[in-house]
């Protein structure tokens, strides 16, 4: 495995599917002066994975609609 100028690596399939990684699922790096390791995230009770993904996309829109006007271009005309 080798690290990419940004830093990133991939992590095989078959060691997310054994450690349950998802995509999107938060982890954190600890570092023992040896060695590296991945582990989930702890997150907060009561903060689901729809909770999650609002709170991410929150504050992104680029597009100034009223909420009537989005639900105006769904509905059949």
């Amino acid at each position: 495995m080798r690290i990419t100028s940004k830093g990133q690596v991939t992590i095989p399939a078959r060691i997310r599917e054994q450690a349950g990684l998802l995509p999107e699922t938060e982890v954190e790096f600890k570092f023992d002066g040896k060695s590296v390791r991945i582990i989930r995230a702890k997150i907060g009770k009561g903060t689901s994975r729809g909770e999650r993904a609002v709170a991410r996309l929150r504050g992104r829109a680029t597009v100034r609609m009223s909420t009537d006007e989005i639900m105006a271009l769904t509905r059949d005309a």
